[in-house]
């Protein structure tokens, strides 16, 4: 599954920083995450680093977005190039 930022966001900056895909922005008025790029850091750590680091605990799971584990690590394989052929 993919992670989404609630509207409790208080644009702090911490979490755009710690997405290793690159998947969270500035919105219109909160930051948003890509769907199509966040692999709840799956292959880049054990647990997703933006909700580490999210003071008001705004990020939580897309219920849009379902996708599994092994999902998850195409995605992020795909994203960093080490997809195998």
């Amino acid at each position: 599954m993919a992670l989404r930022i609630t509207d409790e966001c208080i644009n702090c900056d911490v979490c755009e920083p710690q997405c290793p895909n690159d998947a969270i922005s500035m919105g219109e008025s909160i930051y948003v995450i890509d769907p199509e790029s966040c692999t709840e850091c799956v292959g880049h750590h054990d647990e997703p680093q933006c909700k580490v680091v999210c003071p008001v605990e705004c990020i939580e799971v897309n219920p849009q977005w379902v996708e599994g584990q092994d999902a998850l690590m195409v995605k992020y394989r795909l994203i960093t190039g080490k997809a195998t052929a």
